[in-house]
């Protein structure tokens, strides 16, 4: 009988629409299987780890099949579910398979492929015709028999070496060589045990005796040794911790290992944060309202898989996701609790642990890659250390669930659930749905201030409705005033940007030892720099944006493409140093406020100063702790935080989120000054808030004055239906991009008339964007608005078929065409 030759399907992490088949040597059959990576040759013989994601004896046709160089994993590191997810993903948000697997794998998992610079076997010696850099390759090729690329940059000090390399090679001198490096690396911890001829007390005083008459500073090691282990001789400590204890106890510590005092041992260990439980679930006392918000839920969970919670802020909505977690958790079930921002994970997540210990796991973009595979691999593990609940941002969809029981997606009306770039353009909160449909899993969406397209989806019963509308404790909604900043720039009452009566109320809490937040959704020190002579203002060269103005590092900055250049001291239009700042950003008003209340303790919030890891925390963590008396920030500061000494919350200038240009203003502005009103007068007080404005008539603040959620709801609604916009109807925008104005304009000319051809009114557009040029490619887009009895995937194939059809053409090729569905 013939054997049979087995190939499999290779899904690769670029933006290809199909895997590819390989044949697989037969050595490897045996390792093979759906879901594991494989090292693969893929165009100009670079390597890629890719994913198995189907096994089989069909040859393709269309080309001769390649080899599978390597199997990488032990067992599947992907399971059927996910790859389900993947597939929906693609096909909704009109993307390909590899974009998908691109943003679901941490970067870890993927290989690099690093050039290897080596001697060529043939070369024959002769260095006579070589340049100085040239022989020190060739010499420390002599010593070391290969170089990477950053080694021959170190040695010969050029930045760029290239020419150098080709040179080389053009001599034969020497050959390039692609080697595959696997990025997961586990953590290993070195431990010190002492030696086991040293574990009973006769030996042991004995080497007490010898290092005191010859080596007294290993002596002294060694009794710290005893020390930190409470003398119990068999047990181990981190090198490291022994370490640090002197100036040269490394040394003395390495000299105590060669005459075999110690032992060294190895151990792999987690690079996350561990935390036992220390609360039991039943200290959690539901008030009455609570309890039937509870029970609510239970019993729409018996008819909808979907129920949104439209609890408001201080109502208590975390203690009922912590009792609805402790059931799916005591059933065997995972648990998927989704937040907006990284800001908001450090604070639940003390929460959560306090409760559940280390089945608690987190996870976001601001861990590092090693730190991400190490939760992939502990969601995916079945033993003790395995997570049950993951805590994380938009990207933990994407974990490898294998029995999730339960999805919360908190502040889901929060535009952060949306990936914008790269592809996938996928919603967070629509996805999480899905991913628990497909693990017969119940969903959870809560808000203070639901979108308005989920709580349309309540009303008409698609989803399950539960409202709780009282404050935990009865505590009063805070107080809200409108600050009037026409009247008192008129009556120049105004203290820089700050009203006579936020003033007033910010200096009573400093007297009363409170807290203020102050919300001012614009980072920065000054929005932009003019002359006041010929009123020439500083533009990114990149982007049609004027630069942002940054004090602590002194420099003009686009908020677009990152340009940023040094702050010109005379107009370079007109030659004058008449030059002014205009507008405010949140590094402005730290700026002022340290002027008006030298001895307040001010922060900032924003994305300058919360780059690193930790800095969200440890911001957090001081103003809970009150060594923070204001705190300044952007939206970061509006979203679901929990200060119980928060009395003053100041809205600097509510007219540009009013004001802003998208038919979602209204409702943005809304659910923006709600929540961060919400941050005021958490426990025993009511809170007051200030919302600063020019034009105190707009409609959309009284309605936040009075807490009327729906009045708002119920004005937008109208207003959507009458404009075509969502509940109503879906939204896909297409984005078309090139650098050379003139090309884009004949091209979206072209496009236009087959867009407007095939789905006639139903196209909006072309026009440019409100910036319409970022990193030098210029923009135009349409919006395709489809009523919702269209057959959306039937609309999604037609507008591929025509988007792939005109890029093929040669005029269209260098176009970048993007598609983003559901936009926001």
């Amino acid at each position: 009988m013939e054997r049979l030759t087995y190939f499999v399907d290779i899904l690769l992490p670029l933006p290809l629409k199909n895997a590819f088949t390989y044949r697989v040597p037969q050595e490897l059959e045996s390792e093979i299987a759906v879901g594991k990576r494989v090292v693969v040759p893929f165009a100009n013989h670079k390597k890629y780890a890719g994913l198995i994601v189907r096994i089989h004896h069909e040859a393709p046709t269309a080309y001769v099949t390649k080899y599978v160089q390597s199997v990488l994993d032990e067992k599947p590191i992907v399971n059927g579910v996910q790859f389900e997810f993947w597939q929906w993903i693609s096909s909704y948000y009109m993307c390909t398979l590899g974009d998908v697997m691109a943003a679901a794998l941490p970067s870890a998992f993927k290989l690099s492929n690093e050039s290897k610079i080596v001697l060529n076997p043939d070369f024959d010696g002769d260095i006579s015709t070589l340049s100085d850099h040239e022989l020190h390759v060739t010499e420390a090729l002599n010593y070391k028999p290969e170089l990477s690329i950053e080694e021959i940059s170190r040695i010969t000090g050029l930045v760029k070496t290239i020419h150098l390399i080709k040179n080389l090679r053009d001599k034969n001198i020497v050959m390039i060589k692609d080697e595959v490096l696997e990025k997961i690396k586990p953590k290993i911890e070195v431990y010190l045990k002492l030696h086991a001829n040293y574990e009973n007390e006769e030996n042991l005083q004995k080497l007490f005796d010898k290092l005191e008459k010859k080596a007294v500073k290993q002596l002294e090691i060694l009794m710290l040794f005893i020390h930190l282990t409470n003398g119990q001789t068999h047990r181990e400590i981190k090198r490291s911790e022994l370490s640090q204890t002197s100036q040269n106890a490394a040394a003395t510590i390495q000299a105590l290992v060669k005459k075999q005092v110690f032992e060294l041992v190895e151990k792999i260990e987690t690079r996350l944060e561990t935390s036992d439980s220390t609360h039991e679930l039943d200290q959690i006392q539901f008030s009455a309202e609570q309890q039937n918000a509870f029970d609510e839920i239970q019993n729409n969970f018996k008819e909808k898989n979907v129920t949104l919670l439209h609890g408001i802020t201080g109502s208590g909505k975390t203690e009922i996701y912590i009792k609805l977690i402790e059931q799916a958790v005591n059933s065997g079930k995972q648990v998927l609790y989704l937040l907006p921002e990284i800001a908001l994970t450090s604070q639940i997540i003390h929460r959560l642990r306090r409760y559940f210990g280390e089945k608690v796991g987190i996870y976001h973009s601001k861990f590092n890659q090693q730190e991400r595979v190490e939760v992939w691999q502990r969601v995916m593990n079945q033993g003790e250390n395995r997570f049950q609940i993951i805590l994380g941002a938009r990207s933990a969809v994407f974990l490898p669930f294998d029995n999730l029981g339960l999805v919360i997606v908190d502040e889901e009306h929060e535009t952060s659930f949306k990936q914008y770039d790269p592809a996938p353009r996928y919603n967070a909160r629509d996805a999480a749905i899905y991913l628990a449909n497909l693990h017969n899993a119940k969903t959870i969406l809560g808000s203070a201030t639901p979108s308005i397209e989920s709580y349309f989806n309540a009303q008409i019963g698609k989803y399950g409705l539960v409202e709780l509308l009282k404050r935990y404790g009865n505590v009063n909604l805070p107080s809200i005033k409108i600050a009037d900043l026409k009247q008192e720039t008129r009556e120049k009452t105004m203290h820089s940007y700050f009203s006579s009566v936020l003033m007033t109320e910010i200096t009573k809490a400093l007297e009363q030892k409170e807290q203020i937040i102050l919300f001012q959704n614009r980072r920065g020190f000054s929005l932009r720099l003019e002359c006041d002579v010929c009123n020439f203002m500083p533009e990114c060269q990149n982007c049609d944006v004027t630069l942002t103005y940054h004090k602590h590092s002194n420099q003009l900055k686009c908020h677009y493409c990152g340009l940023a250049i040094p702050v010109p001291e005379k107009c370079p239009k007109c030659g004058h140093s008449y030059l002014t700042m205009k507008g405010f950003g949140t590094e402005k008003i730290e700026d002022d406020l340290a002027v008006f209340f030298p001895d307040a303790k001010i922060r900032r919030m924003d994305l300058d100063t919360t780059r690193s890891k930790n800095a969200y925390r440890q911001i957090i963590q001081d103003f809970e702790d009150r060594k923070i008396d204001i705190l300044v920030g952007t939206q970061m500061v509006t979203k679901g935080l929990d200060f119980d000494n928060v009395s003053v919350v100041g809205i600097l200038s509510a007219d540009n989120l009013i004001s802003f240009p998208d038919f979602r203003a209204y409702e943005r502005s809304f659910q923006l000054m709600a929540q961060v009103s919400g941050r005021a007068g958490r426990r025993n007080t009511q809170g007051k808030v200030i919302i600063q404005t020019y034009n105190k008539n707009f409609p959309v603040l009284q309605q936040i004055i009075d807490n009327n959620y729906s009045a708002m709801y119920l004005s937008q609604l109208r207003d959507r239906q009458q404009f075509r916009y969502p509940p109503y109807f879906r939204l896909i925008r297409i984005a078309v991009k090139h650098k050379d104005f003139k090309v884009l304009e004949k091209s979206v000319s072209a496009l236009s008339l087959q867009l407007k051809g095939h789905f006639g009114n139903q196209v909006l557009g072309p026009n440019f964007p409100l910036v319409s040029r970022i990193n030098t490619y210029y923009i135009k887009e349409f919006l395709l608005k489809l009523d919702r009895k269209n057959n959306i995937n039937t609309v999604k194939n037609q507008l591929t078929d025509i988007l792939q059809n005109f890029s093929k053409t040669s005029q269209h090729k260098s176009l970048r065409i993007v598609v983003d569905v559901d936009p926001q």
